[in-house]
């Protein structure tokens, strides 16, 4: 008996998912080339429409080449004070051709029939420059479906995900819609809302408290847009006093929030590319509860102190603060992890430690390590502004400052790019001599008598009481106020900062 032959099973959905897919392939580009001619015959009719349209929308924006070079040499024409209209742009296009393909220099007078109106130019314009966009959109999406395909095998899944994150940003950033001048009178309406916001709190603080008193006066908080870059050699305290920073600001966000009776409006993001969020919260509480971070390390505490560290965690569990330690983070995405927490919870500071550790936008390749720390840098200064909160950088310092007598660090001394200093709207060093001093305790096979080393550590005990517990907030730019030395209290034990009192009221 024969086997029976039957038929390839059919699949009832085949043919319209082929035609739903095809018909998507088949849908042309986001263009609108009616409002591309009435816009161009507005401005051959009246050049003044011009300056309505100028300051967003270029030649690359119109969906048809012929309609893009036509705006161009209207623009060329204008911008040199000549007039544009079909007869001055006839001999530039009769010999050259361009217009051939829409019916020769004839098309320039079929554009002022396509004219609605001349104070419609502002609103074609911006159809043309919406639907240019919404091209880019497609092309994007293009990139983000070839690439997952395996268009580019050396970008893995993450690094696609940065590198689409980037396109959109660059998309959003520079379709310069968003850009332009602001009249003086806005500009003043903003600054007498800062100083308004100023006289009615009190206290020297505008910006959001850093916890440090005598640094606020001068600087008066953090500000939005601000990039301060904080910088210190190892050892000196810059990721403790960063961590106070942005303690001290959450604390303020909570208790604004609980004196108005509602949720915080803020929070603060503090980028840990250095130390675990366990080791920073843990940093963090050592602090608050006053027991030392080595002995919880080593579990050398008692009960009592555990049970204080426990109570402690559960009053802080409630502030706005996030800890994102991914290691070696890329900008694009600590733009676009920023931009979702500002959506979502709000966002009142930025702090990362440290700037040294981060790379570049995925997708560039900078020629040197220089370039690289300036792209960080201006990509940090470019966060602070489009999110319009201030950014705390932690930065390393040159070797060069052991090699000095006076340790006391310098801008010059700021490592790998001068472009940190240029870019910053503040700079400040974190610096302890007690640190210093303590390397150079007089040793005994130095001198030659025991009196003459007692003398010496008398003498170096002496200089150690003066610096013991201090250390000293260098502020050495400021673009918006003066420059000094803030003196501050460091407890080694809890690396904890605080404010200095050089006296008591008895």
């Amino acid at each position: 008996m024969s086997a029976t032959t039957y038929p390839p099973p059919t699949d009832d959905r085949t043919p319209a998912a082929s035609e739903v897919f095809a018909g998507a392939l088949r849908r042309a580009p986001p263009t609108n080339i009616p409002a591309e001619q009435a816009l161009l015959g507005a401005l051959l009719t009246n050049n003044k429409a011009y300056d309505r349209i100028s300051d967003f929308l270029m030649p690359e924006h119109f969906a048809d080449p012929v309609h893009g070079r036509i705006y161009e040499a209207i623009a060329r024409r204008i911008e040199r004070q000549q007039v544009a209209d079909p007869v001055t742009l006839r001999a530039e296009f009769e010999h050259t051709g361009v217009l051939e393909p829409v019916g020769g220099p004839a098309y320039l007078a079929k554009l002022i029939v396509a004219m609605v109106g001349i104070i419609n130019a502002g609103d074609y314009g911006r159809v043309i420059h919406d639907a240019w966009i919404r091209r880019q959109l497609v092309d994007i999406g293009e990139s983000v479906v070839n690439n997952a395909f395996g268009a580019t095998p050396d970008l893995d899944g993450a690094q696609q995900i940065e590198a689409s994150e980037q396109a959109l940003f660059n998309l959003a950033t520079e379709k310069g819609q968003e850009s332009g001048f602001v009249t003086f009178g806005m500009a003043l309406t903003g600054a007498i809302d800062v100083a308004e916001k100023a006289f009615q709190r009190t206290g020297d603080v505008v910006g959001l408290t850093t916890g440090l008193r005598d640094f606020d006066k001068r600087t008066g908080g953090l500000h939005p847009s601000d990039l301060l870059i904080l910088a210190g050699r190892p050892a000196m305290g810059k990721t403790a006093l960063a961590t106070k920073i942005a303690f001290s600001g959450a604390q303020a966000l909570m208790r604004e929030a609980e004196e108005n009776g509602g949720e915080p409006t803020g929070s603060v993001a503090i980028f840990s590319l250095e130390m675990s969020a366990e080791q920073l919260a843990t940093r963090i509480l050592s602090e608050q509860a006053r027991v030392s971070g080595e002995r919880i390390r080593r579990g050398e505490i008692e009960q009592r102190e555990f049970d204080r560290f426990v109570r402690v965690a559960r009053e802080l569990q409630r502030l706005p603060m996030h800890i994102d330690d991914t290691p070696a983070i890329s900008l694009s995405a600590m733009r676009t992890r920023c931009r979702r927490l500002k959506r979502t919870k709000g966002l009142s500071l930025i702090v990362v430690d440290y700037l040294q550790l981060m790379r570049p936008a995925v997708g560039t390749r900078p020629d040197s390590r220089v370039l690289e720390i300036s792209m960080i840098t201006q990509g940090l200064k470019a966060i602070a502004k489009e999110l319009e909160v201030p950014v705390l950088a932690l930065s390393q310092l040159s070797r060069q400052v052991e090699s000095r007598e006076d340790k006391r660090p310098m801008l010059s001394d700021l490592r790998e790019s001068g472009s940190i200093e240029q870019d910053a709207d503040a700079v400040m060093f974190v610096y302890r001599d007690e640190y210093y001093l303590q390397q150079r305790m007089p040793k005994d096979s130095a001198y030659d008598s025991a009196d003459a080393h007692a003398v010496a550590m008398e003498e170096w005990q002496r200089k150690m009481d003066l610096v013991h517990n201090k250390a000293e907030l260098i502020l050495e730019k400021q673009r918006h106020g003066p420059t000094g030395t803030v003196q501050l209290y460091f407890e080694g034990e809890f690396t904890r900062f605080a404010d200095l009192d050089t006296f008591h009221d008895v």
